[in-house]
C-alpha cells in the first residue's frame, strides 16, 4: 500500500497551550514544523476557567512575552476584564489577572498558528512515536527520536518531537455514575499514543483535573450577588501591546458563596461522587479543589466563594468558579441552586471529573528533553502540571530548545534566581509530585527579584539570543536598563538641604521634616513619598517613560532587600555551577546514605544544585557529592 511519508524538522503534538507556544518557537527559529491537533477547532482552547493570569501565573505569562511567546499578546487582544490582584502588598507579589473572552482567544490563536511561516496545522490522531536504538550510549539515552505515525498511518520524518497532549491521553469525563470516553468539552480522546511511550520505556502516571458547570445568563439573579469590576486602568500583559489599546470597556463578574444547604446536599450525596466512590483512578490537583473536596477537607468552613464569571462577550454562559463537581446531574442541580443569584439556574454544560494519562516529569533533563531518547522533549499538563500559564511556558521552552538542538547549539535552562519558568520547571523534573503542579509565589526563593514588572529586563536578551526577539525589542530593552541605572545614580548623588521649600513639601505630603541633607533616593525611600511626587522638589529630571518610572521607584525602594537577595543568589549559583557528569556511578560513592543513593540514581541530576533540592539528599549527602566530586575531576586530570 503507497503511504504518505513527509520530512520535516519538529513534529509537535497537540495544539493546547503549550502545543501553540512549542510551534510558533520552533517555526520562528525558521524550522519546518509541523503541530497536530485532534480537532483544529481546539486550537488554544480553554476547557476550564476563562482567563489567564492571576497569582504568580501572571509572572509566568509575563516572562513567556519577554523571551518572545504569544500567550500575553494573544490575552491582549480578546480580554473582557483585567485586574491587577494584591495590589495591597509589595510588588513581588502583584500578578496580572484577564478574564478572556474563550472563542476570541482560540480564534485570534489559531489565526497566528495559520499566518506563521514554516507551520502546518495538520488534524490527525498520532498513535506511534518513531526512534532508533543507538549502537553506544549517549550520556544517559539509548534511544534517537526519528518521527511519528498517525492513524491513517502517514509517517513525518523529524529530527524532535514535542509532546504536548494536555489531558487527551485515554481521557474519560466522570459526572456522577456517567462516564463518557473523550477528551476536554466532548472532543475526541487519544487513545493509541500512551501504548507506544510505554512500549519506549516511558514512565506513565494518571492524573485529574475537573471543570464546574457553566450557567445561562438569563437564568442568574445577579442582584444577590457582589460586583467584581475590572481595574480602571488596564495593563498589558505584553511588553510590545501599546497601553492606549487595551483600555476597553469592560464586563462585570460577580462573586456570591456556598452555604450550610449548599454543603448538606454535597454530603448527603458523596457516595455518588467518582471521587469518593472510588471510580476515579488519577489524582487531583491539591491547589485547585472540586466543591466536594472543600467540603470534606474544609469541614469548619460555612462558605466557599463562587465567582461567577462570563464566557465572551457574545455568549450568554457563565463560569462558575470556585465549584469544579464530579457529582451527577441532579445533585448538581440541585446544590448550585442552593447558592444565592443561582436558585431558578438553568445548566447549559454540566461539570465533570476529567481523568488523563501523563508522564513522572523525573525523567526529563531542565531542557524539557527526556533523557533516555535523544530529540524527544515534553511540555504542558502531559508533564503532570496545572493550568494554561504553567503549560504555555513549559511549551515555549521545549521549543526553544528543540529548536537549539536541531541548531546544534547549547540548550538554554534558566534557572530559579532568573525566572519563574526556572523554579516551575526545576520543581517538576526534581521533585516527586503526586498531584498535578500549580505555580505559586511561595515557590520561588527570590521572588523579589522575579517580578512580573522586570520580565522584560530579565530575560529579553536569552529571547534575543534564541532568535525569538527582534532586535529592536532588545534594543529598547537595552536603553530601558541604561536610563534606570543612570537616572537612579543621578537620584543618590542629588541632595536637598533642610530648607523651607523641602520641609514645606514634606510636611504636605505627611513626611518627616528633614534635619540634615538628604538625596532623592534617601527620600523615595520613605513610604510616603514616590519618584513622581519629588517632581517639584526635583527641576533637573528629565521626562522618562511609564515603565521606566516604575522601575526606578521599585529599585529604590527595596534596595536593601534586593542586595540582600542577590547575596543569596550568589550562593545558590556557586552549587548550581558545579556540574555532575551523567556518567557518575553512585554506587561508587560509599558515604552516600541508602535512600539520597536510590533517589540521584532515580533523577540523575544535572548539578549539585539540582541534587540539593531532591526529596531524601541532605546537606551532609551533598556535602559527600561535593568531595566526591573534587577527587573524580583530580582523577580525570591525571
Amino acid at each position: 500500500m503507497p503511504e504518505i511519508r513527509e520530512k520535516v524538522d519538529v513534529c509537535v503534538i497537540g495544539a493546547g497551550h503549550a502545543g501553540c507556544e512549542a510551534a510558533l518557537a520552533c517555526a520562528r527559529m525558521g524550522l519546518e514544523t509541523v503541530i497536530f491537533t485532534v480537532s483544529v477547532d481546539s486550537i488554544a482552547l480553554m476547557p476550564c476557567n476563562p482567563n489567564i493570569g492571576g497569582s504568580s501565573k501572571g509572572h509566568l505569562v509575563r516572562e513567556l512575552d519577554a523571551l518572545g511567546g504569544e500567550m500575553g499578546k494573544n490575552i491582549d487582544k480578546t480580554f473582557i476584564q483585567s485586574k491587577m490582584l494584591n495590589v495591597s502588598k509589595g510588588p513581588a507579589v502583584h500578578s496580572l489577572r484577564a478574564q478572556a473572552d474563550k472563542a476570541e482567544y482560540t480564534r485570534s490563536m489559531r489565526m497566528v498558528l495559520e499566518n506563521q511561516e514554516h507551520l502546518t496545522i495538520k488534524q490527525a490522531e498520532v498513535t506511534e512515536l518513531l526512534y532508533e536504538e543507538l549502537s553506544e550510549k549517549e550520556e544517559l539515552a539509548t534511544k534517537k527520536i526519528t518521527g511519528v505515525k498517525t492513524y491513517t498511518g502517514a509517517i513525518y520524518e523529524a529530527k524532535a518531537v514535542i509532546l504536548c497532549t494536555g489531558t487527551y491521553l485515554k481521557a474519560r469525563c466522570l459526572c456522577g455514575e456517567a462516564i463518557t470516553y473523550t477528551g476536554p468539552n466532548g472532543l475526541q480522546a487519544a487513545n493509541y499514543l500512551t501504548d507506544s511511550l510505554i512500549k519506549m520505556g516511558i514512565e506513565i502516571q494518571r492524573f485529574k483535573t475537573g471543570t464546574p458547570a457553566r450557567m445561562d445568563k438569563r437564568s442568574i439573579d445577579f442582584s444577590k450577588m457582589e460586583e467584581q469590576l475590572g481595574d480602571e486602568k488596564v495593563i498589558p500583559f505584553s511588553f510590545s501591546t501599546n497601553p492606549e489599546d487595551v483600555q476597553i470597556e469592560q464586563i462585570s463578574c460577580w462573586l456570591t458563596y456556598t452555604n450550610e444547604k449548599t454543603h448538606d446536599i454535597i454530603r448527603g450525596n458523596l457516595d455518588r461522587s467518582p471521587i469518593y466512590a472510588g471510580v476515579i483512578e488519577g489524582t487531583g490537583p491539591r491547589y485547585c479543589p472540586s466543591i466536594e473536596d472543600k467540603v470534606v477537607k474544609f469541614s469548619d468552613k460555612e462558605r466557599h466563594q463562587v465567582f461567577i464569571e462570563p464566557e465572551g462577550r457574545y455568549t450568554n454562559e457563565m463560569y462558575v468558579g470556585g465549584m469544579s463537581s464530579s457529582l451527577p446531574e441532579d445533585v448538581q442541580l440541585a446544590m448550585y441552586r442552593t447558592v444565592p443569584g443561582l436558585e431558578n439556574c438553568k445548566i447549559v454544560r454540566n461539570a465533570y471529573a476529567i481523568e488523563y494519562d501523563c508522564i513522572i516529569p523525573g525523567q526529563l533533563y531542565p531542557t524539557l528533553q527526556f533523557k533516555d531518547v535523544i530529540g524527544l522533549y515534553s511540555a504542558g499538563q502531559f508533564n503532570g502540571s496545572s493550568g494554561y500559564e504553567e503549560a504555555a511556558v513549559q511549551g515555549l521552552m521545549a521549543g526553544m530548545n528543540a529548536g537549539l538542538f536541531i541548531q546544534d547549539k547549547e540548550q538554554i535552562v534558566l534557572d530559579r534566581s532568573q525566572a519563574y519558568i526556572g523554579v516551575l520547571i526545576d520543581d517538576l523534573v526534581t521533585k516527586e509530585n503526586f498531584e498535578p503542579y500549580r505555580m505559586m509565589t511561595s515557590r520561588a526563593e527570590y521572588r523579589l527579584l522575579l517580578r512580573q514588572d522586570n520580565a522584560d529586563l530579565r530575560l529579553r536578551k536569552i529571547g534575543y539570543e534564541a532568535g525569538l526577539i527582534t532586535k529592536e525589542q532588545y534594543d529598547y530593552v537595552c536603553q530601558k536598563e541604561k536610563l534606570i541605572e543612570e537616572e537612579i545614580l543621578r537620584l543618590e548623588q542629588t541632595k536637598v538641604g533642610a530648607n523651607k521649600q523641602i520641609q514645606e513639601f514634606l510636611e504636605r505630603n505627611g513626611s518627616t521634616s528633614l534635619k540634615t541633607a538628604a538625596s532623592l533616593a534617601e527620600l523615595i525611600c520613605r513610604p510616603e513619598l514616590t519618584y513622581e511626587m519629588l517632581e517639584e522638589i526635583d527641576p533637573e529630571r528629565k521626562p522618562l517613560s511609564a515603565d521606566v518610572i516604575e522601575q526606578i521607584n521599585i529599585n529604590v525602594k527595596y534596595d536593601g532587600y534586593i542586595k540582600r537577595q542577590l547575596k543569596q543568589v550568589e550562593q545558590y549559583k556557586k552549587l548550581e555551577k558545579k556540574m555532575i557528569p551523567a556518567d557518575i556511578d553512585y554506587d561508587a560513592i560509599g558515604s552516600l546514605r541508602l535512600e539520597a543513593r536510590q533517589k540521584l540514581k532515580k533523577f540523575r541530576p544535572v548539578s549539585v544544585g539540582q541534587a540539593s533540592r531532591i526529596s531524601g539528599v541532605s546537606p551532609a549527602d551533598v556535602s559527600v557529592i561535593l568531595v566526591y566530586l573534587e577527587h573524580y575531576r583530580q582523577n580525570r586530570e591525571k
